[in-house]
């Protein structure tokens, strides 16, 4: 993979989390009772806040308080992590990262142990028109298998959790102010090589960019799924309004 990788990734990165952060903010007009919301949103803020303490263990940042859940969502108190700058970005990206992985290991589960059939994600590279266009074919095909060739109620289940996961994909506001210097300061330095033509620097980029673009494309495809099946609700929404 050469350097514009790198940029894909960043592209991607921007919206997985735009759109998790517009479904969260749709969901919140849409569902009726707010009780149910909270519902829905509590195994994705859960996974949320765990990845931060990931991240803190990762970076050597003492955990000092840790919400999982109230009304205003979770959230994790941490002391400066060992590693300076990296760390904090780290810690506050974490579920862009971690959360992805979660939801690859519960298509797994949900795949192998209750019969759901889900194709493997391909990482949106080179061609993002093409490569969307793949993304579509898997999201028809994951519905037609589960609801009408072998209709499975497991499915289901399965679209309730990842939906929840998807609305924690983006980090909060807060995690962007804790790490806006660490963000602006690596991506000025990777501009800086790619403007200057460091190999080495470049191969590492690359190297890095490649599990981003598979995080992130993973985490773009369930949100997809969720804007579908949210979507009669959305409709719904708009005729009462009207």
């Amino acid at each position: 993979m050469d350097i514009s990788g790198f940029f894909q990734a960043i592209l991607l990165a921007v919206m997985v989390i735009l759109i998790s952060v517009g479904l969260d903010r749709l969901f919140i007009q849409v569902v009726p009772f707010r009780s149910l919301y909270y519902a829905i949103r509590l195994p994705g803020v859960v996974l949320h806040e765990i990845s931060h303490m990931i991240g803190c263990l990762v970076t050597g940042a003492e955990i000092r308080k840790v919400v999982f859940f109230s009304k205003e969502g979770g959230s994790v108190t941490y002391s400066e992590p060992g590693i300076p700058i990296l760390g904090t970005v780290i810690i506050s990206t974490a579920p862009l990262f971690f959360l992805p992985l979660i939801l690859a290991g519960l298509t797994w589960i949900f795949t192998t142990y209750f019969g759901c059939i889900v194709p493997p994600v391909v990482p949106l590279t080179g061609d993002l028109v093409a490569g969307s266009e793949d993304m579509i074919k898997n999201i028809i095909i994951i519905f037609s298998q589960n609801l009408i060739d072998h209709p499975n109620g497991w499915f289901f289940l399965y679209l309730f959790l990842c939906g929840s996961i998807v609305l924690s994909l983006a980090p909060s506001a807060q995690d962007f102010k804790n790490a806006a210097i660490g963000i602006g300061s690596l991506l000025a330095i990777c501009l800086l090589i790619v403007n200057y033509g460091f190999g080495p620097g470049i191969a590492l980029i690359s190297l890095i960019a490649s599990p981003m673009i598979t995080a992130f494309s993973t985490g773009l495809l369930f949100e997809m799924i969720t804007v579908i099946v949210v979507l009669p609700f959305i409709i719904l929404f708009v005729v009462r309004r009207t």
